[in-house]
C-alpha cells in the first residue's frame, strides 16, 4: 500500500474507507507492520495486539462492504496509551511493578471504540504510573524513553509520550491518551501533533489507571484538530460504571466560523523559549484575521498550588498500597521511588483548602473566560528537551503553567495544535483553552487556524 496514506487524517482515511477504495485489512496490515519494524525504534510501543486488530479490520471490511457503515471511525486502526485495561492484553501503567498486569475486560473507552468500529492495533508506552510520582527525565518508564520522530535525539513529552510518538511517526492514524495535568498537549507540542483534553467527566475513565480522580481525563492525540473531535465523538458519554462521566450529551459539529474572541494572559510566555516566543506572536497575527485578541487579566489566586495540592495528595493515596508494601522501589526514575513518601506528609488542611479554593478558581475563571471562544497560549514553553536532559528543576518548575494548572484545576478542555519550529526544527504550539464542555468552540478555533497555516501537514521523515 502506499506511504501516502501514512499521514492522511482520519476523515481522509474514512473516506476511502467508505467508498470501499481502501481496504481496512490491508490499512491495518500496514500499521501492524509499521508498529513492529519502527515501534522499538521510538520506544512507542509495549504490547502489539495483531490477532486482535485483525479480527477487527476483517469485521469492519464485512460490515462496511454489506453496507452496515458505522461511522468515521469504521476500520481506522489506533493504539491506546498503555493505563487502558484491555481484555487479556497486559496493561502496565508504564512501571515494572506492573509489567504484568492483565485485566479480563475492556475499558468504557476502549469498548465504545471498538462500537464504533475502530481496530486497535497497539498498547502504546507512557511514563511510569502516568507521571504521578514526581519524575524529572525521560527515562521514567520500563520500556526507556519515547524517542521524538522529529529527531532522535529528542524526548516526546510525557506522560501519553507513546501515543505522541506513535501518531508522529505515522505508526497509527491517531491514539488516545489521558491528562492529568499535561500529558496529552505535552506530547502533542512536542510532537506537532494535533491534541485535545476534554472538559473533566466528558469521557468516562473506567477501566483507566488512576491517578488523581478528580483531575483525570482521557482524550485523543491526532494529526488534526478535526481529528480530535471525531475521535472525541466517539468516546464521550455517559457511563454506569463512571459516576464522574457526565450525562451530557456531545455530538461533534464543524462550523466554518469566523469572528471568534481570543483572549491572551499577560506574561503567558514569561520562560518561554524565543523561537516559542516569537511563533506565539506569528500565531497572533494568524488569529486576528479570523478575530479579535485581546488581553485578559485573570483574579490573582495561587492557580497552580491550588492544583498541585490536590494532585499530589490524590497520587499518592491512589497509590498506597504499592507505597505501604515498598515496590514503589522497583520504579525506574530514583525520584519516583522518594519523592511520594514526601507527599504522603502534606497536611489535610491544606488539601482541603485547596479542593474550596478550586471552587473559587472555577467560578472566577468562568466569569472571565466566558467573554471569548478561547484563552490561546503556547502550548509548551519550549522544544522537545533532550533524551538525557531534566525537564524541569528538583525544586519546582522553571516557568509557571497558569494555563495548564487553570485548565486542569478546573477541568476545561483545551487543543493544542503545531505553529512552527524552533531553533532546534523541532515544532512548536499553540493551544486553545475554552470554557466547560465546549469543546467544539475550541476545535472550531483550532480548525479555523488549521486552516490558515499548514503546520499541520509537516511531517517527520521516519524509517
Amino acid at each position: 500500500m502506499s506511504s501516502d496514506l501514512l499521514f492522511k487524517p482520519v476523515r481522509e482515511l474514512a473516506t476511502l474507507v467508505r467508498a470501499r477504495q481502501l481496504s481496512p485489512v490491508e490499512l491495518t496490515e500496514l500499521y501492524l507492520d509499521r508498529l513492529e519494524r519502527l515501534g522499538p525504534k521510538y520506544n512507542a510501543v509495549v504490547t502489539i495486539t495483531r490477532e486482535r486488530a485483525l479480527s477487527q479490520a476483517r469485521r469492519a471490511e464485512g460490515e462496511i462492504a454489506a453496507g452496515r457503515y458505522r461511522g468515521a471511525l469504521h476500520g481506522i486502526p489506533y493504539g491506546a496509551k498503555d493505563l487502558l485495561a484491555t481484555t487479556g492484553t497486559p496493561t502496565t501503567w508504564g512501571a515494572a511493578p506492573y509489567r504484568e498486569q492483565r485485566f479480563d475486560f475492556d475499558a468504557t473507552v476502549i469498548g465504545k471504540l471498538e462500537a464504533a468500529g475502530a481496530v486497535l492495533c497497539a498498547k502504546l508506552a507512557m511514563i511510569e504510573l502516568a507521571g504521578g510520582m514526581g519524575y524529572r527525565q525521560p527515562t521514567a518508564s520500563f520500556t526507556g524513553p519515547c524517542v521524538n520522530p522529529w529527531d532522535t535525539g529528542a524526548w516526546t513529552g510525557g506522560s501519553s509520550s507513546g501515543s505522541g510518538a506513535a501518531v508522529a511517526a505515522g505508526l497509527v492514524p491517531f491514539a488516545i491518551g489521558s491528562e492529568t495535568w499535561g500529558s496529552i498537549l505535552s506530547p502533542a507540542g512536542y510532537c506537532g501533533l494535533a491534541g485535545l483534553r476534554p472538559t473533566y467527566g466528558r469521557v468516562s475513565r473506567h477501566g483507566a489507571m488512576a491517578l488523581c480522580w478528580t483531575l483525570d481525563k482521557l482524550g485523543p492525540l491526532a494529526l488534526t484538530a478535526d481529528d480530535c473531535g471525531l475521535v472525541l465523538e466517539a468516546i464521550a458519554g455517559p457511563d454506569a460504571a463512571d459516576p464522574t462521566a457526565s450525562e451530557r450529551p456531545y455530538r461533534y459539529e464543524v462550523a466554518d466560523r469566523r469572528g471568534f474572541r481570543f483572549g491572551v494572559i499577560p506574561d503567558v510566555t514569561d520562560g518561554c523559549e524565543e523561537a516559542v516566543i516569537v511563533n506565539f506572536r506569528s500565531s497572533l497575527d494568524e488569529l486576528r484575521k479570523i478575530g479579535t485578541v485581546e488581553e485578559v487579566a485573570l483574579p490573582d489566586l495561587p492557580y497552580e498550588q491550588i492544583t498541585r495540592t490536590i494532585l499530589q495528595v490524590e497520587a499518592v493515596s491512589a497509590f498506597e498500597d504499592l507505597i505501604e508494601s515498598g515496590r514503589i522501589a522497583e520504579l525506574t526514575a530514583p525520584e519516583d521511588r522518594f519523592t511520594p513518601y514526601a507527599r504522603e506528609a502534606i497536611l489535610a488542611h491544606d488539601y482541603l483548602k485547596a479542593v474550596r479554593l478550586r471552587g473559587v478558581m472555577a467560578r472566577e475563571i468562568d466569569r472571565v473566560i466566558s467573554r471569548y471562544d478561547a484563552l490561546v497560549a503556547p502550548g509548551r514553553i519550549n522544544e522537545a528537551p533532550r533524551l538525557g536532559q531534566e525537564f524541569r528543576s528538583a525544586i519546582r518548575a522553571t516557568a509557571k503553567d497558569v494555563m495548564g494548572a487553570v485548565g486542569n484545576g478546573a477541568g476545561l478542555p483545551a487543543v493544542c495544535v503545531p505553529n512552527g519550529v524552533g531553533a532546534r526544527g523541532l515544532p512548536t504550539s499553540l493551544q486553545f483553552m475554552g470554557r466547560a464542555w465546549e469543546e467544539n468552540r475550541v476545535l472550531d478555533a483550532a480548525r479555523a487556524y488549521q486552516s490558515l497555516t499548514d503546520w499541520h501537514t509537516r511531517h517527520p521523515k521516519v524509517d
